[in-house]
């Protein structure tokens, strides 16, 4: 079947957008054209400009630090985000305008009497605590409008046990707190909303935001789409190829599993279907890869540098534990694509109408300069600010350079003061829905720590698994895909940690390994039906059935859901107390198991495989990523015995 480039339907900026605020909440934001985009760009220029000020210079103190950044996300977060998404995106009830304001003032309380809140070392006045609630319902609300229901509720059920807990039955009994003690705990104190995750929203996380939003704009995601298209476009099912690499690569700019499936798949999905590709398979494997994406090295979700600082380790430790899973996870897709499209018969692009990378790397290469910065200063072992704030210098440069070549060659400016301040608000924008999932999950970590339930819960998981290591990883896996269903991948992170991973860690496993584990899952979560938004998004766009695009996206991940058991039982695999020389064995046999995994779920090789080789490529693929010497022996026998049954069996067909 032939196909011609311009059979392929584009989608439009306006179904884009239609995609976005269906699919994810936090694209859901008012659009303004009078003189409150005006309001909205004041309010987010002084909220990056004093982000940056306070990270460059240190002077400020962490508490009015975090609650300054909380009193701008509340501004922002009712002066964009409506009560109701259908609400009209052009309009701003007074209504909102009042909480806004209340909303900043309940935290900047803080920022302004911090000295006198010292002084009195804990001992808190009627109006202390009548802030305290309105700033905590204020919380609660602008969670429910940009960040969903189920962590509010998760929430609300914390608060009560923390208020009730004298009626509570068997070893979650303890003796119940006062309103008064509870929102002084958790609205004044380090332990709660003010805590952990909110410090790392108002610092590292706010700034690869602003970085990723000011790479944005150097035109970095289209070189990515166009690099890729150079390397693997031609290739058998070369635009699926196209669609993961782009994938992981935009990952490290979107940072959003949802945002990166619209973002690419907008051409990556209707360039597959245009080759003959299924509707079903054209979305999952966007949805699957852009997934991945929060995977990938050097800049992943936001919920890896809450680990680096739950863990008190360097970000770069956690970024290098995550390579070789990311490879692994990226590789599985891969090759599950190129056996589908030998499968169906599907072939690239025209080699005529594809870019050439040396032209590509020689007019734009540059466009690399920001995420080779962060490289590099990680690699010297900088903190993750420091990468940061380098990454942010290069993108500006590289910004700079766009707009001088454009003189030059007197054309239209890529880079224009106007971008600069898109840039501004696209960044504290951004950071809103991070920052209320951080501060969410301070609730239920600050009820954690005041009532001891991550102790209790801990325990009574290695109860109920009767401390069998497979079944608490199970009951930890189920538990986190529950969780990520409805909660950001932020916010179940900081939960499932904060509950389970102690678990997993108390039966002996390495701690970031234990982080890893339930940070995966929640992220595949994204495309586990019946919730999978990052599947459904795909679909959208796809025009394909939205639950056979999940199940079809789940099977693409199927690495996802298999390599943190790979990583828990073998943390040589995250690179923990190992050389690199020392993991190539594992890597190697690692990426031979997936092979037979994926052949065994996609049923073909050479030829479509019967349910007994199928079968047979599945074990013999889980036997060799199975750490251990005979197993690798095994697997690896069997997948090159049934690779050879395979081409014998085909030639003889051919013959007769």
């Amino acid at each position: 079947m032939k196909h011609n480039n311009h059979d392929i339907i584009h989608v439009t900026a306006e179904e884009l957008d239609d995609y976005m605020s269906k699919y994810d909440s936090e694209s859901r934001y008012r659009r303004f054209k009078d003189w409150k985009k005006y309001l909205i760009i004041i309010i987010s220029v002084a909220f990056c400009l004093f982000q940056l000020y306070s990270i460059l210079s240190g002077k400020i103190t962490a508490q009015v630090v975090r609650a300054t950044h909380l009193a701008f996300v509340m501004a922002l977060a009712y002066l964009l985000f409506p009560m109701k998404k259908d609400m009209p995106k052009d309009k701003l009830p007074w209504y909102d305008v009042i909480i806004a304001i209340v909303g900043a003032c309940s935290w900047l309380y803080i920022t302004i009497n911090f000295d006198s809140l010292v002084r009195r070392a804990g001992i808190y006045n009627t109006t202390d605590i009548i802030i305290g609630i309105i700033g905590i319902l204020i919380l609660f609300e602008a969670c429910r409008r940009i960040v969903g229901t189920p962590i509010l509720i998760i929430s609300l059920v914390f608060i009560v046990y923390a208020l009730f807990g004298a009626y509570a039955p068997g070893f979650l009994n303890h003796r119940g707190y006062s309103i008064q003690r509870l929102v002084s705990h958790l609205y004044y104190n380090t332990e709660g909303i003010m805590g952990t995750p909110i410090g790392a929203s108002a610092t590292f996380i706010f700034l690869f935001i602003f970085f990723g939003a000011l790479l944005d704009k150097t035109g970095i995601g289209q070189f990515f789409i166009d690099i890729c298209n150079a390397i693997a476009g031609s290739y058998d099912g070369g635009p699926a190829k196209v669609a993961v690499l782009t994938s992981a690569m935009f990952g490290t700019v979107s940072g959003s599993s949802v945002s990166n499936t619209v973002g690419t798949g907008s051409f990556t999905i209707p360039m597959m279907k245009s080759l003959g590709y299924r509707p079903e398979f054209a979305g999952a494997v966007e949805a699957s890869a852009s997934t991945g994406g929060q995977l990938m090295p050097p800049i992943m979700g936001a919920a890896s540098f809450l680990m680096a600082e739950s863990l008190g380790i360097p970000y770069k430790e956690v970024a290098k534990a995550a390579i070789i899973p990311a490879i692994l996870y990226f590789t599985g897709i891969f090759i599950m694509v190129h056996l589908e499209a030998k499968k169906t018969g599907l072939k690239g692009l025209s080699k005529d109408s594809l870019p050439k990378i040396g032209e590509l790397l020689m007019k734009k290469g540059y466009l690399v300069i920001p995420l080779a910065t962060i490289i590099y200063f990680f690699v010297l072992g900088k903190t993750a600010i420091y990468a940061g704030l380098m990454g942010i210098i290069a993108a500006g440069l590289v910004a700079i350079i766009n707009s001088i070549v454009d003189i030059i060659l007197k054309r239209e400016r890529s880079f224009t003061f106007n971008d600069l301040i898109d840039v501004f608000v696209n960044g504290a924008r951004n950071i809103i829905s991070v920052a209320v999932a951080c501060a969410m999950a301070g609730i239920i970590i600050g009820v954690i720590t005041l009532t001891g339930l991550g102790l209790k819960i801990g325990a009574g998981l290695i109860s109920i698994s009767g401390g069998i290591a497979i079944f608490l990883l199970m009951l930890t896996m189920i538990s986190s895909i529950i969780l990520g269903m409805g909660v950001p991948t932020t916010a179940n992170y900081l939960i499932t940690s904060t509950i389970a991973a102690g678990a997993i860690i108390g039966l002996g496993f390495e701690p970031l390994a234990a982080h890893m584990f339930v940070f995966y899952f929640g992220i595949i979560a994204d495309v586990t039906p019946p919730v999978a938004l990052a599947a459904m998004a795909g679909a959208a766009i796809a025009k394909s059935d939205p639950l056979k695009t999940g199940f079809e996206a789940t099977k693409l991940s199927i690495g996802a859901f298999i390599i943190p058991y790979m990583f828990i039982f073998n943390p040589q695999i995250l690179m923990i107390n190992t050389t690199f020389v020392e993991v190539i064995p594992i890597l190697i046999t690692s990426l031979i198991g997936m092979f037979g995994v994926s052949a065994g779920l996609e049923g073909y090789v050479f030829k479509k495989c019967n349910v007994f080789e199928r079968f047979l490529f599945i074990v013999a693929g889980l036997l060799c990523i199975y750490p251990e010497f005979y197993s690798d022996i095994i697997g690896i026998g069997l997948i090159a015995v049934l690779i050879i049954l395979q081409i014998l069996t085909r030639k003889k067909k051919a013959i007769a």
